[in-house]
């Protein structure tokens, strides 16, 4: 018995990368749809309530995601 199969190296990688563009796809989306640039509203005005809106929708989600990759 290996004590690092590469199987499973190789299946966490690429589910992490799975997750990583869904994640990333659905920011896109949200700013598309959203009346303002928000990534220049962040950081060009520094709108802090919108950059903890935003955060709390990645770890969201993250969180919707690895359950579905987890099962």
């Amino acid at each position: 018995m290996e004590l690092l199969n590469l199987k499973y190296v190789i299946s966490s990688i690429v589910y992490s990368g799975i997750g990583i563009l869904i994640l990333i796809i659905s920011f896109i989306i949200v700013e598309k749809i959203a009346p303002e640039n928000l990534w220049k509203e962040i950081v060009q005005n520094k709108n802090t309530a919108l950059a903890l809106m935003a955060g709390a929708f990645m770890i969201a989600i993250a969180i919707i995601i690895s359950s579905a990759i987890h099962g």
